[in-house]
């Protein structure tokens, strides 16, 4: 395609989007469970507000906009309140989880570096730990070992321990973890770091905005945050469970003085001294206000409320899996995000009956599975879930061969 000579009417502009985007996943109407993660109406209008405010501006001169660097330092501050980060604590905002797993495997290299005369070495993380953390590795020239799965897909301590090596700049536990929405053992493998004096990173993308307040409801939370002692970092997405629109997330660490193996600054040309906090150089300002602004409107209370809801429809429908007689969930996942499959039938062919009639779970390998992450939308379609469930379980045919992914 050349861009058109002449302009483009804008009517037939926004029909030609609007044709397109019919294709789309249905999340509008609660069809889809990852990807978007949908709180209310009336949380969808403030942040349409919030981002019309700042569709322009540029995050990265926080001299030319002070408004951002303020809002910027109130998320990272109100989100290490959540996760109980100690007096000393800091962090930033990045694009999204993947970002903030980088800045955190960068801060692990250097401190590696600098405290234990680490060059090289590498990543020691749960073989269920996000792609983000590969990706991290690969761009920062680092190796990648993978900690085993015990029955319950946990990270199996025992094994890290035995895996942990001179040259290890930091291991990883996730809570929840992406693929069955479990808890990994944070204590136990936070303390086989520390022992070494190694950077340990808590993956809280998933569960970040979403535990704290589960444990306020009165769920049992296992230990993940900074509580832990020898958690030296954490990374929390805004905008999955944090229900900010796309690009917010916050990178913590428990010493803010580690900022400075984060930042990067540069005055070696003849524009001044540049500066960025992350990998991004200009930052769009949009999403930064959208997740002060949600995080204002919903406060701790909003956040119980939408939490509470999101896990009573995961918990429900959980429950229905448990009591199929072909279905079964696998490992015990912590809160709203789980995985199911079955020792009876193909959930793959399974899934294309539901793929059929517009549902969205995404699929799983090792074992096979459909994915699931709930929202608190969620709770108005399950009734209608729950039966097309059963009718696909029932009547599915041969499977079409869909591949597996994540994105």
């Amino acid at each position: 395609m050349r861009l058109p000579q002449h302009g483009v009417p804008r009517d037939e502009l926004f029909a030609t989007i609007r044709e397109r985007k019919s294709a789309d996943a249905d999340w509008e109407h609660k069809r889809t469970f990852s990807l978007i993660y949908p709180a209310t109406a009336e949380v969808d209008e403030v942040l349409h507000e919030a981002n019309n405010l700042y569709l322009y501006e540029n995050a990265l001169n926080p001299i030319r906009f002070p408004s951002l660097a303020s809002m910027e330092t109130e998320v990272v501050s109100m989100t290490a309140g959540m996760l109980n980060g100690p007096e000393g604590s800091g962090g930033t905002m990045t694009s999204g989880g993947t970002e903030s797993i980088i800045m955190a495997t960068k801060v692990a290299r250097e401190r590696a570096a600098e405290e234990r005369g680490v060059t090289g070495g590498h990543v020691l993380v749960p073989r269920s730990a996000h792609p983000a953390f590969a990706k991290a590795a690969h761009y920062l020239g680092l190796g990648i070992r993978y900690i085993p799965l015990g029955d319950d897909f946990r990270a199996d301590a025992a094994a890290a321990a035995g895996l942990v090596a001179d040259d290890t700049v930091m291991m990883v536990g996730s809570a929840p973890g992406y693929p069955h929405g479990v808890i990994d053992p944070i204590a136990d493998l936070a303390e086989i770091a520390a022992a070494r004096g190694i950077a340990f990173h808590t993956d809280s993308c998933v569960g970040g905005f979403l535990l704290p307040f589960l444990e306020h409801r009165g769920v049992e939370v296992a230990p993940f945050d900074f509580r832990v002692p020898g958690v030296t970092s954490m990374s929390a997405d805004v905008h999955k469970y944090g229900y900010c629109t796309k690009g917010a997330s916050v990178v913590l660490h428990r010493d803010r003085e580690m900022l400075r193996h984060q930042v990067f600054l540069y005055s070696d040309w003849p524009g001044g001294l540049y500066g960025s906090p992350a990998i991004a150089g200009a930052r769009p300002a949009a999403p930064i206000c959208a997740a002060w602004t949600v995080m204002n409107f919903l406060g701790e209370d909003g956040y119980v409320e939408l939490a509470g809801r999101a896990y009573d429809t995961a918990r429900a429908i959980i429950d229905h899996v448990e009591a199929h007689p072909d279905l079964h969930v696998w490992g015990e996942p912590a809160a709203t995000v789980f995985a199911f499959g079955s020792e009876s039938v193909d959930v793959m062919a399974v899934n294309d009956v539901l793929d059929d009639r517009g549902w969205n779970f995404d699929r799983q390998l090792d074992p096979a599975a459909l994915h699931a992450m709930i929202s608190p939308g969620h709770s108005e379609i399950l009734d209608d879930l729950l039966a097309d469930l059963d009718w696909a379980v029932a009547n599915h045919g041969e499977s079409r061969g869909v591949e597996a992914r994540y994105s």
